[in-house]
């Protein structure tokens, strides 16, 4: 079919490809405006935009939705279907254009986490599934009919970082059937089901990624490993002698099998490779670190230069 892809990050592309690999013919994409980013504050692509110069794909990269020019330019690209990623939320002059529809992936098994952030939450909140929806756009955020899910299990190993190539692997499965599904003419949406116990995937704010010591080892896993590699869970180190909170992100930690007599929250090196933090259960040991200022590093290579003596042993 002909289609307008819209997207945005690294997970869109590969669902892009697929698309394309599957025989479609993808008449434009849209993605965000270039945006300045890093020290230099130089213009970067989005992962999509450098995708569609690569593969000379017609671009658009409006900066309102609801643009006119923008509005016209999408109506002379005479899609059948509209097929969404990560993107942002369209005006119903958009996801009503195309005569078969519009149609978001999104990575989660809806009506359950609904938002921005479904992989980093499903794995804060220690579920064992999730997997991806397709469903069609409607006024609202995540509500529409679904068409069709993939499930995708959760190991105790997997962080945000892995479960995002799962997830980007399945929804590209998805998004191929789902085509194949309209246009065959075979489209049977399904309401969303409501459910009394649904989970939210609301955007990550800095004080989701602060780590409370003062809560299970479990938990405190499954924030870190729901967190890295971005955009990292935090704690703060004290300095002795200005009283400075200096940041320390942990990327990634084990279980200890003892649980020590300490507070939660209480850092011990017992030798030049070990670090241990105390929770309101059982222990952590920290494998991955990065201290404020330096780059990310294993445990022993950052207590190599690490001071101890500097900072006191509570975190905060």
């Amino acid at each position: 079919m002909r289609i307008v892809f819209m997207g945005t990050p690294e997970f869109a592309v590969t669902i892009l490809d697929r698309i394309i690999q599957a025989g479609h013919e993808v008449a434009g994409v849209v993605t965000t405006p270039d945006k300045p980013a890093g020290r230099g504050q130089h213009l970067k692509f989005s992962d999509v935009k450098q995708y569609a110069l690569d593969h000379h794909l017609p671009l658009l990269q409006p900066v309102k939705m609801k643009d006119p020019d923008f509005l016209a330019q999408l109506e002379q690209l005479q899609a059948e279907v509209f097929v969404v990623v990560a993107f942002r939320m369209l005006p119903e002059c958009v996801y009503s254009m195309p005569p078969k529809g519009t149609f978001n992936v999104h990575a989660s098994l809806l009506p359950q986490y609904r938002g921005a952030a479904p992989i980093q939450w499903s794995l804060i909140n220690g579920e064992t599934v999730t997997g991806v929806t397709t469903f069609l756009l409607d006024q609202h955020t995540d509500t529409g009919d679904i068409i069709g899910q993939k499930r995708v299990d959760i190991t105790l190993e997997d962080n945000c970082g892995t479960l995002h190539d799962k997830l980007m692997m399945a929804g590209a499965e998805l998004a191929v059937e789902t085509l194949a599904k309209m246009e065959s003419g075979n489209l049977q949406p399904i309401p969303q089901t409501p459910q009394p116990d649904l989970k939210p995937a609301p955007k990550i704010f800095k004080e989701d990624m602060h780590i409370c010591w003062d809560d299970t080892a479990e938990h405190i896993y499954n924030k870190i490993r729901g967190l890295s590699p971005y955009p990292g869970a935090y704690t703060l180190l004290t300095e002795k002698e200005t009283g400075k909170n200096v940041q320390l992100k942990i990327f990634q930690c084990s279980f200890c099998h003892t649980k020590s007599d300490d507070k939660p929250g209480v850092l011990r090196i017992p030798n030049q490779k070990r670090m241990t933090i105390s929770t309101k259960s059982h222990d952590l040991e920290v494998e991955i670190l990065q201290i404020e200022g330096k780059k990310q590093m294993k445990t022993a290579d950052f207590l190599a230069g690490f001071r101890k003596d500097n900072y006191t042993n509570k975190l905060s």
